[in-house]
């Protein structure tokens, strides 16, 4: 809770700070010179930047639920999901959060996922591949994983990130709708064709740009989910499973909002290795065996 009370401060104080750098370089003057009042356009953008995020993460179970034709284990039917349940207790409780719900959803490649709004309502999935492909002490590893993303508030933070980022996106695009409405002497009449275009054509090339900030966390939080799988899990389990996903390198999962939340993703390059959500298999070994033993 103290996590995402300061990390909502931090936004607010963005927020407020833009408002004040406005005033003193005269921006606001301007803005209201052109119809726009800054302030209620930074309000409307972090209602709108922050709210559509945290809609999106309140229903990031439910989505996952039904996008992924997801089993929920509520009574384990076999000896193999009685274990699945009881590893994810036993991490959740050394991990310090509440017991997640554990699902299991039918996919060939070797895959995982968490997502949730709250820490001690969270959701832990596996697929079908993972479970016949890899070792329980591989899988007891992915798990621990998942886990750790969890208790790090890694779905919250990358939430809140994308909230801020919502909201330059949208108060910047509207900047320099204004600056093109202005060159194109529309007066002081309704806006013009130029100010709408303008603004479309700057949400999506700064949207462009957000993506690859939380792309940059996304790769971050990764490495630390592995150290938190390599404490749950033992670091020698945790780099094997990796290696066992270097082997197979399964497919992404299919839903592109769960695509960051997976245990692994895909094998891309050059410019494209900026819009990834995970980093290189190779890397994340190489991180874990250079990690001091603990």
């Amino acid at each position: 809770m103290k996590r995402i009370v300061l990390l909502v401060a931090t936004n607010l104080a963005i927020l407020v700070m833009l408002s004040v750098a406005a005033r003193l370089l005269g921006l606001d003057r301007w803005m209201a010179a052109s119809g726009t009042n800054f302030g209620a356009l930074l309000a409307f953008a972090a209602l709108f930047g922050f709210g559509g995020a945290f809609i999106s993460l309140w229903l990031s179970k439910w989505i996952a639920k039904r996008s992924m034709g997801l089993r929920l284990i509520e009574q384990p039917a076999n000896a193999t999901e009685a274990w699945l349940v009881e590893t994810v207790r036993t991490q959740a409780f050394a991990a310090g959060i509440g017991m997640p719900e554990v699902g299991i959803f039918d996919s060939p490649a070797p895959n995982a996922f968490a997502t949730g709004a709250r820490r001690d309502a969270a959701l832990v999935a596996v697929s079908s591949g993972l479970l016949q492909t890899m070792r329980r002490e591989e899988v007891e590893a992915v798990l621990a994983h998942e886990v750790s993303h969890v208790a790090n508030g890694d779905m919250v933070t990358l939430t809140l990130i994308q909230g801020v980022l919502n909201t330059f996106v949208i108060v910047l695009a509207r900047i320099v709708g204004g600056a093109v409405d202005r060159m194109l002497n529309r007066g002081e009449g309704e806006r013009g064709a130029g100010y709408f275009v303008a603004v479309l054509v700057s949400e999506l090339l700064l949207g462009v740009l957000a993506s690859m900030i939380v792309m940059a966390f996304s790769r971050y939080r990764e490495f630390r989910a592995d150290a938190g799988g390599a404490r749950l899990a033992g670091a020698h389990n945790m780099i094997a499973a990796l290696e066992s996903l270097k082997r197979s390198y399964g497919e992404p999962l299919p839903v592109p909002q769960l695509a960051a939340l997976g245990i692994s993703g895909t094998a891309d390059g050059g410019f494209r290795r900026l819009f990834m959500s995970h980093p290189p298999l190779e890397a994340r070994i190489a991180a874990l065996r250079a990690a001091p033993v603990v």
